[in-house]
Order: structure tokens, then sequence, then C-alpha cells
């Protein structure tokens, strides 16, 4: 190789690019399992080699969702009609950009294939409907017969499972992957590679290699090939300078550079086990992964994946707009899942737990009675249909109580109550009365109605039919 071709000029920059890094596929006798890392008897360190990387977002980043997949496999199955009302609310979530691209799928069961179908039935352009399977010619057999462009293939990639699990070796693997991959696109369907345990492989000598042959085939066939960089355990680390096979942004710059996938072909799969999903699956973006890889509330196996409203919260704040979404149908996923699945949403849990956007404290009641941005993230009643509320509890004082009864009879302007309000005074007397005598929980909305009718019945007629004629108008 001549030095003219070991540069090119980068174009993001207008700058030389060396481009002489070629990693050799390594075949090694032994698995390399990382141990100064992952010793097993102790926290998983991480290291550092104070190398750093451009950050580079795409122009277009969005979000893919494996509700019905990865996220299925660690709760009761849903049934046909949950999976195709979650998909209609993904659907207008994602809005008409389709910032939610794809949805996965199970073709297993005659329910998967029936839930399957029901969603192809609708004929929504987002999120497309792809699947995963096994590498089986039935497998691609199905899929084709369902019309699906694109499926997941697993090529798990670190030596934990090449060698452990499958008791193969690194060349058998690479075999054996390749031929997966080409008897997929032989099917005319495109490949989605999920390069399972990708934060414990050696990168430079199986996964690198294993692109660039991907590389090869793709522009060999004219058939994309994509990449999901599975960070099955949760190991991913941001931090600048964090040494591979951890480093996120290290991970998605070197398939982007040394192997040439272009950012539409890189997508990330994050789970939570060290809390580090919503950060790592943003780290991807921004250091050029265009997909990252969620599942609503985060669903999944063990800590989860990451949650479909995280991200699209961080797309919110990374690009400055929610290009069309609407965010008010996270509240009714969350709903949903509650209401219709029975799924437990932790309280504390942002965006869709029920003590996301409410306070106890007096002192903090008292600044959101008097401008609500003093201590709301954002006008949550406008974007997530979630007025900020205030929980009545020992605490609460004056100022809690007059916020409780603006925001449950839905107060607003001239008809709010100020905390020096008598009726409030009053329900202050009531609540404080309760506490005295031993009681330790929090009053919720029916015993605070029955409070007011019991001390100012004319009142409480006032608010009810307040309230019953703003919802009528609205309606």
């Amino acid at each position: 190789m001549n030095s003219e071709d070991m540069r090119s000029v980068d174009t993001r920059w207008n700058l030389l690019q060396e481009n002489d890094y070629k990693f050799s596929f390594q075949d090694v006798e032994e698995p390399q399992l990382f141990r100064d890392m992952f010793d097993y008897d102790s926290v998983p360190k991480i290291a550092f080699n104070h190398r750093v990387v451009p950050m580079r977002m795409p122009e277009d980043i969005w979000i893919t969702d494996t509700t019905f997949r990865d996220g299925q496999q660690s709760r009761t199955p849903f049934t046909v009609q949950q999976v195709v009302d979650v998909y209609k609310m993904l659907h207008r979530l994602g809005g008409p950009k389709g910032i939610i691209r794809q949805s996965e799928f199970f073709v297993y069961t005659q329910k998967d294939k029936e839930a399957l179908q029901a969603c192809l039935d609708l004929g929504y352009d987002f999120p497309e409907v792809t699947t995963w399977i096994r590498a089986s010619q039935k497998d691609f057999e199905l899929v084709k017969a369902f019309g699906i462009k694109e499926t997941g293939i697993l090529v798990s990639c670190s030596d934990y499972h090449i060698f452990k699990k499958m008791g193969l070796t690194r060349k058998q693997a690479m075999d054996k992957y390749l031929g997966i991959v080409r008897m997929a696109i032989d099917y005319g369907i495109k490949p989605r590679c999920h390069l399972e345990d990708i934060t414990r492989a050696d990168f430079y000598g199986f996964v690198i290699p294993f692109a660039d042959e991907l590389m090869k085939m793709m522009q060999e066939t004219g058939v994309p090939i994509k990449i999901r960089m599975c960070d099955t355990l949760g190991y991913g680390i941001t931090y600048p300078g964090a040494s591979l096979p951890r480093s996120v942004q290290g991970i998605v710059y070197g398939l982007h550079q040394y192997s040439g996938f272009p950012s539409e072909l890189l997508e990330w799969h994050g789970h939570n086990d060290f809390y580090k999903v919503v950060t790592n699956s943003a780290t991807a973006w921004l250091y050029g992964a265009s997909s990252v890889n969620c599942s609503v509330l985060g669903i999944g196996e063990r800590t989860g994946n990451c949650p479909v409203e995280a991200m699209v919260m961080e797309y919110c704040g990374l690009k400055g707009t929610t290009d069309g979404m609407d965010l008010s149908v996270i509240t009714e996923l969350a709903e949903y899942f509650e209401n219709e699945l029975g799924t437990e949403i932790g309280p504390r849990t942002p965006f869709v737990g029920r003590n996301f956007n409410s306070t106890r404290a007096g002192i903090h009641a008292d600044g959101l009675l008097k401008n609500e941005e003093i201590y709301n993230i954002f006008n949550t009643e406008k974007l997530l249909n979630r007025p900020v509320t205030v929980a009545v509890d020992a605490h609460s004082g004056l100022a809690g109580i007059a916020h409780w009864i603006n925001a449950h009879f839905k107060l607003k302007g001239e008809s709010a109550m100020g905390k020096q309000e008598p009726i409030v005074v009053t329900v202050k007397a009531e609540v404080d009365k309760e506490f005295s005598a031993g009681r330790t929980t929090a009053f919720g909305d029916e015993e605070l109605e029955t409070i007011i009718r019991e001390v100012d019945e004319t009142a409480y007629i006032a608010l009810c039919h307040h309230r019953k004629s703003l919802l009528a108008k609205n309606a």
C-alpha cells in the first residue's frame, strides 16, 4: 500500500484521515475472557487506555422497538389484541416521520403469527414489522411467506459465547455466521446481525474482521446488512478514554471507521444491569449509530432494556424538536400497561411513575402554587397529559392542600385558590387531626373530596360543577 492509499479526505472535517488500520482475524486456541476486567468474583472493573474518539452524531437518528421480542421474554406473553393495541400506540408515538422506525416480533407460536399478521394488516409504514429468527431454513421460509423485509439473526461475538456456550472455535463461528447471513440474502431478506455480548468480545481480533467480511458480502450482493451492537449484560461504559471492549463510543467508532459501516446500518441494543442503559444508548447516537433499540417501559430480561419513552425524550433534547411525535402517548402506554397488563410501574420512574411529577414537601408545594416551573421539569400537562400533582400528607402544609384542590378541580387563573382561603385552612385542620391521631399514609383523592364535602358541601358542589363544565368544554 503506498502513502496515497493510506490517507483520504474526511469530508466531515475536510482533513486528511489515516486509513491504514486493517485488523486481521485471530483464531485463538484459548478464549479471550478479559479476566483483568471480568474476574467474576468481584464487580467488573472499568479500565482506561485514554484513547478518545470524535463525536459524530448522524443527521438522522431513530428508535427501534423490541417490546414484542426481547421485552416479552420477561413477562406473561401478550395476547394478540394486546400486541395490536401497543403497536398502534407506538405508531402514534413515533409520529408521521416514523421516529420509532421498526418493531421486532417472534414468529414461532400460532399466537405470534396471528399478532404479526394483525399488525401487518394495519398497513402502517412505521413501525416497520421485523422479526428475530433461528438460523434454520424453516424460519427463513416462514419470514419470507409473511413478506417480512428484514430479520434479526443471532451472531454471538464474545469468546464467552463462542467457546463456552457453543463449543466452537472463532473460525467455526465465523464460517457459520457468514453462511447464515448468506442464506438470508438468498431468501431475499435483509439480515440484521445481532452481535451478542459485544462488550466482552475481542473487538480487533474478531468483531472488526467479522464486520469486514459482512461489508464484503454487502458490496458483492448490494443487500444492506445491519449490525446490532448488543450490550447483553449492560457492561457498556461511556467515560472518555475507557478501554475496549466496554467503550460504547469505541465500539461505534470502530465499526464505522475501520469496517466502513454507515450510521444507518449501526444499531445499539443495551441492558440496564449497571444503571447505564439510557446513557449508553444516547452515546451510541452521539458517536455515529443512527438507531437505538428499546422496549416500552424498558421491559426485558433481568434489569430490562432501554425504555422507549426515555429515548423519545433524549431525541427531543438532542434534536430540539419532537419531529411530530405525540408524547402524550407515553402516558397512555403507561396506563395501558398498568391497567390492562397488570405491570407494576415504580412510582418514582421518570415520565411514567405516579410520583414522577408529584411532590409531598410543603415548601415545594408552595413553590408550585406560585409558579409551576419552579418544581416541574417541563409542562408535563401539555406534553404528557400529566398535570403536576401534590400528595397530601403530614408535610404538605396549606400550600400543598391548595395546590391539590386547584389541580383536582381544575382551578386556574382567577379561580385558583390561595393557601389562605378558608376552605383550604379548614381542610388542613382536618388533615392535621388525622395525623395527630397516628395516621402515617398520604391522603387519597377520594378521601380529600369527602373531607371537603363534609366541611362545606356548597363549596364542594360548586367545585365539582366547575370541573364537570370544564371537562365538557374541552371534550
